[in-house]
């Protein structure tokens, strides 16, 4: 039963993994007629509609102590992290994107050590501080061909992974009595309308002059229906079955496919990049050392 156990997280880890190292792309394809702001929004709201029937459902298990961490975990969760990256992919490359996604298991680490009594070990202080290093690196590369050049649109992504940090941590804490498909659906119920009316603010009719706009709205729609809504699903049901820091190491195989992905679309990825993404690779590796029997996942 263990063992089976293991294979299907790994099976779903493998799968997220795939998932979400295809977002940065699609977000990519997605920003090529729409603004960030646009993007964000309709990746929001494209994951609301098709979750709207299963929120409508869930909505009697909906209780009132559990609205905070709901909001919680859409709005920083979701929400913010859908903008973020949408913004901050005007401005890198979506294999960098998906590099800098690598810290959010350290966060995760770090958020659980000040907010929810998580206790680490030397090993996996030695991981948070390699991870570190390395996207400082990946940072201070800029784009991609010598040290020096920062590029501050990279931290919106390092935000963002803060950002689901402080979600994972809230979920497995606060929502474990709900499983992974009560909370998607229900911290979607309130961010979807909340993107929504925002989408409409903005000029819609300027998208139309941009040559194939249909298959760029494609693109948003396999985001927010495929990387967000299923991969949300499969990700806080594996946090409910395992922890938060445990779930959030599917960012050890992300950076993979968001590479080849960034690869087959001619983004130029350097030596010095893939030393700084090691880096975080192990530290994320350290993070995950077994830690004392004092500690609690």
């Amino acid at each position: 039963m263990i063992w089976e156990k293991r294979w299907f997280q790994f099976g779903i880890m493998m799968l997220l993994a795939f998932v979400w190292g295809s977002s940065f792309i699609l977000m990519k394809i997605g920003l090529k007629s729409f603004t960030p702001e646009q993007s964000g929004a309709l990746r929001i709201v494209f994951a609301s509609l098709v979750l709207l029937p299963i929120s409508l459902r869930n909505l009697k298990n909906l209780r009132i102590k559990d609205l905070r961490s709901l909001l919680i975990v859409g709005f920083i969760g979701s929400f913010f992290p859908a903008f973020l990256f949408m913004v901050a992919e005007m401005h890198i490359t979506s294999s960098m994107a998906g590099m800098l996604n690598s810290l959010t298991p350290g966060f995760t680490l770090i958020v659980g050590m000040l907010f929810h009594k998580t206790i680490f070990n030397k090993a996996q202080a030695t991981g948070l501080i390699l991870g570190l290093l390395g996207a400082a690196g990946l940072i201070l590369i800029g784009d991609g061909f010598k040290f020096g050049v920062i590029n501050n649109y990279s931290f919106l992504i390092v935000l963002a992974t803060v950002f689901y940090a402080i979600s994972m941590n809230t979920i497995k804490t606060h929502l474990s009595h709900l499983n992974g498909i009560q909370v998607t659906s229900l911290s979607f119920f309130f961010i979807g309308p909340v993107a929504l009316v925002y989408l409409l603010t903005t000029d819609l009719a300027v998208v139309t002059s941009h040559t194939g706009w249909p298959f760029h709205l494609l693109a948003l729609a396999t985001l927010g229906i495929m990387g967000t809504a299923l991969a949300l699903l499969l990700m806080n049901s594996l946090i409910r079955h395992s922890s938060a820091v445990t779930a959030s190491s599917v960012t050890y195989v992300i950076p993979i496919f968001a590479i080849l992905w960034g690869l087959l679309d001619h983004e130029k990825i350097t030596f010095l990049q893939l030393i700084c993404m090691a880096l975080i690779l192990i530290g994320v590796y350290l993070t995950h050392v077994k830690r004392s029997h004092k500690s609690r996942d």
